[in-house]
């Protein structure tokens, strides 16, 4: 069993738009196996908060850690080093249209320094098994449905084995079924030792795929027991 590591620890911290405060006294922790989720309205401040914990924001003022790092020493030159500890999901996919499954991850692990060509395949391969796409791998993205699509996604996002996922409404575009099937992908990935932390309108996976929840209002961040 994997120890209860935190990988992303908050104190006091506020959150900025340029000079526009977003959010205040913001106190969140996530930790190692962890299934997290940040509701609230849009606007609310969901996709800034996100957007600093892996440093497309700057963090000005409060403390702030993720995966060990300092957020707020974090030097611009650096961030392309810490993004590798994380996996990153968004609502819109940006694949790379004119590449093949295969080689939209392949491209990923050459990018990120992998360099050995037998061992780049090896892992290719093996996330694709990992999110039931390893039949799929000659398929262009347009091939894809859009289900298959988000498991390639995730599978990006998973390539250089992340100590966290962040994820911003994985889900918003899918279907019920669909949207199970991805849930119960990212809860596989959780139950491994992985923190998940996914910014949701969708209350119904977080009835049926419980976790941690913070609601994001009037400037606020608050853990809940339950939304709805």
């Amino acid at each position: 069993m994997f120890d209860r590591i935190p990988i992303i620890d908050l104190k006091n911290v506020f959150i900025f738009q340029g000079e526009n405060l977003i959010l205040q006294n913001v106190d969140l922790k996530v930790a190692s196996g962890e299934l997290v989720y940040m509701v609230g309205k849009t606007g609310s401040g969901k996709s800034s908060l996100l957007k600093t914990l892996y440093a497309d924001l700057p963090l000005k003022e409060g403390y702030g850690e993720v995966t060990g790092i300092n957020l707020a020493k974090l030097k611009r030159s650096d961030i392309p080093l810490f993004r590798r500890k994380l996996g990153i999901v968004f609502q819109d996919f940006n694949l790379l249209s004119d590449r093949n499954v295969f080689q939209n991850l392949y491209f990923v692990l050459e990018s990120t320094g992998w360099k050995n060509k037998v061992d780049i395949e090896l892992r290719v391969d093996e996330v694709l098994k990992l999110v039931n796409l390893g039949s799929k791998g000659f398929k262009m993205v347009y091939e894809l449905s859009g289900g298959e699509q988000q498991r390639l996604v995730i599978a990006r996002a998973i390539l250089n084995k992340p100590e966290v996922i962040i994820a911003d409404e994985p889900t918003g575009n899918l279907d019920p079924e669909v949207t199970d099937d991805i849930m119960m992908l990212l809860q596989g990935i959780c139950d491994k030792g992985t923190a998940v932390l996914i910014a949701t309108h969708d209350y119904r996976i977080i009835n049926k795929f419980p976790g941690k929840i913070y609601r994001c209002e009037e400037g606020r961040i608050e853990e809940v027991r339950f939304v709805s």
